[in-house]
């Protein structure tokens, strides 16, 4: 099954200080280098791609409805004898005109295959049905993307979110959050907590190595995190910063909860260059939220995070980076997922390219003091110190 666990330490271990170029290039390390840097198709092979992206929202449609109708299900409990179309069509209760859609489809895409008029389930199909991450982003594309993605042109073109407007008018998907219909919200939320979840334990233990006791969790959404922390340690007090409404939901979200009393909330706008961070913590934690930002906006965020800081605080960065994956498909993930902030979040970010982020650290008075690679299903921690 394809991961993103354990990627490989793509760049050299960085202590105290990096060295960062100013001007725009990009430059991968293996395995994307290889990949991404020489034709991997024949002829025939990227004719056949080329047809696939012409296609994609159909063939995304069919496999959705594969799931969702239990037809995958089916030929895989039934995956040695197969199934023909008829008992497709009673197990489904389709009409056979739906069934015939459905089928003539998936076998052209390669996820299901027929053999002496018997239906089976194929890799492709198997993996669909089976694998988690490939659920999440189903219902994330479905759910928060799809509409949104016909708008992606201008969004493009003018630097918004423009696909935003498919659910409300606000500026950025975070002020609408709490507003969302019930199923986008779902799927929003299940796939940003299916990403995070997986590195809590071993983010655990790396923050609380130190022996943390204040903690400032910045976009920390509902406390997922927050939560994590205080049944971690019986000592830590965790602040949410986030924008108001979240801080809302957070309170909601953790009521009655054990460590409820140590989880506190600091309201505010963090696109605001004027609001300050608070002072007087050890930690200052920020996981899969810089990603909500342009570069300008990260500098900015992070120079006044410096601000609060003293040279005793480290700030830590957990991040997917794109370039510092082990498995090419998991760089293809999150290249994809780049869109859905242009489209829909705010206009203006991405999963970052390591080395972009490494320069807003420094550009904001930081130094990365540590890099802790192949966290969970492909997330990077970095510790950041103030720069001397």
């Amino acid at each position: 099954m394809v991961s993103f666990k354990k990627p490989l330490p793509l760049f050299l271990f960085y202590k105290k200080t990096l060295t960062l170029i100013k001007t725009l290039t990009m430059k991968l390390n293996s395995p994307q280098s290889e990949i991404y840097g020489n034709e991997q198709y024949t002829a025939l092979e990227a004719q056949r791609l080329a047809q696939e992206i012409a296609f994609g929202p159909i063939v995304f449609q069919i496999s959705r409805l594969m799931i969702k109708f239990g037809i995958f299900q089916m030929l895989s409990d039934n995956n040695k004898t197969g199934l023909s179309l008829e008992e497709i069509k009673e197990k489904s209760k389709l009409s056979k005109y739906a069934v015939q859609i459905l089928l003539e489809s998936s076998l052209t895409i390669g996820s299901v295959l027929l053999k002496d008029e018997k239906f089976y389930l194929a890799k492709t199909g198997w993996f669909l049905l089976n694998d988690k991450m490939a659920r999440v982003n189903i219902d994330f594309n479905h759910d928060v993307n799809y509409l949104g993605m016909f708008n992606l042109e201008e969004a493009l073109i003018n630097g918004k979110p423009e696909g935003l407007k498919v659910f409300g008018n606000w500026p950025t998907i975070y002020e609408g959050l709490s507003s969302l219909p019930a199923q986008v919200q779902k799927s929003w939320f299940g796939f940003d907590h299916f990403y995070s979840d997986n590195s809590f334990e071993e983010a655990l233990n790396i923050v609380f190595s130190k022996n943390t006791k204040t903690l400032l969790d910045v976009g920390g959404n509902t406390g997922r995190w927050a939560l994590q922390c205080v049944g971690h340690s019986d000592e830590v007090n965790v602040t949410i910063m986030d924008l108001p409404q979240q801080i809302g939901l957070m309170r909601n979200a953790v009521k009655g909860l054990k460590g409820e009393d140590r989880i506190h909330g600091h309201a505010g706008n963090l696109l605001d260059n004027n609001v300050p961070f608070p002072k007087g913590f050890e930690a200052i934690w920020m996981s899969q939220f810089l990603d909500c930002f342009s570069e300008e906006e990260v500098t900015s965020i992070l120079s006044r995070a410096a601000k609060s800081m003293s040279e005793n605080t480290t700030l830590y960065i957990m991040e997917t980076f794109w370039d510092r994956q082990r498995f090419e498909t998991a760089s293809y993930c999150l290249a994809q997922t780049s869109v859905y902030f242009t489209a829909l979040a705010n206009g203006n970010s991405k999963m970052y390219y390591s080395e972009d982020m490494f320069r807003c650290i420094n550009d904001a008075g930081l130094c990365v003091s540590e890099i802790h690679d192949g966290l969970g299903l492909g997330h990077s921690i970095v510790e950041c110190k103030l720069a001397k």
